[in-house]
């Protein structure tokens, strides 16, 4: 009988210290400067991109300058600010819904708890994980299309659903790294591991990637 294969241990300790000593510095590319900006922005981020949010937002700001001003609003009057966006329409929607709670149930003030995060509108998990890690740093890691993809060609997670690799990503980083790391993997499946031709010719982790070796 032959032995078994063992399986490789996740390249977590390599992998970090090559994002450590080549990526010091990273932050989130939507563009906001409060809580409430930001909430709005990852909502508007889903299924878009930072860029296009990043153009739209400007005038949304500027018609609703805080959460109660959105809160009072309808979906029809933001609907036209953001119709450039991904699935308007229920984003216009989930945007007044979701100030009208923070307003009513949490005084104006989007809360740092992702469980009551998670109970606004158009917010789920994803989307808790990222205004926590970035407004509070807390040591969670969103896992969207772009981190998913990097986990698995990278071999730090075989799992089949976003939640499970959220639980191998946050088994494998330290704490203390996670808001970083959350960049660190969102950043490189956006502009190295692509979806389609990933350039492992010039990734620096290729070594370390189950996916550039098998190639």
């Amino acid at each position: 009988m032959k032995p078994r294969k063992k399986t490789p241990e996740p390249p977590f300790a390599p992998v970090l210290a090559w994002f450590e000593a080549n990526r010091p510095v990273v932050q989130s590319e939507l563009r906001f400067l409060s809580p409430y900006q930001l909430i709005v922005a990852v909502i508007l981020s889903a299924q878009c991109t930072d860029k296009r949010v990043n153009l739209t937002t400007p005038a949304l700001f500027e018609r609703f300058p805080d959460i109660a001003s959105l809160a009072a609003a309808t979906p029809e009057e933001v609907y036209p600010l953001i119709k450039s966006i991904s699935y308007p329409n229920s984003k216009a929607a989930h945007l007044v819904e979701m100030a009208r709670r923070v307003v009513d149930a949490y005084g104006g003030e989007v809360p740092r708890d992702i469980d009551a995060l998670m109970t606004l509108p158009g917010v789920g998990r994803k989307t808790a994980n990222v205004v926590t890690s970035v407004l509070y740093d807390e040591p969670v890691i969103a896992v969207d299309t772009h981190v998913f993809r990097v986990a698995h060609r990278l071999g730090l997670s075989d799992g089949k659903t976003p939640y499970a690799v959220e639980l191998d990503l946050e088994a494998g980083i330290p704490a203390a790294l996670r808001p970083r790391a959350h960049h660190w993997l969102i950043l490189h499946g956006r502009y190295v591991c692509t979806a389609r031709a990933p350039k492992c010719s010039e990734c620096g982790l290729a070594p370390y990637c189950r996916h550039a070796l098998a190639r």
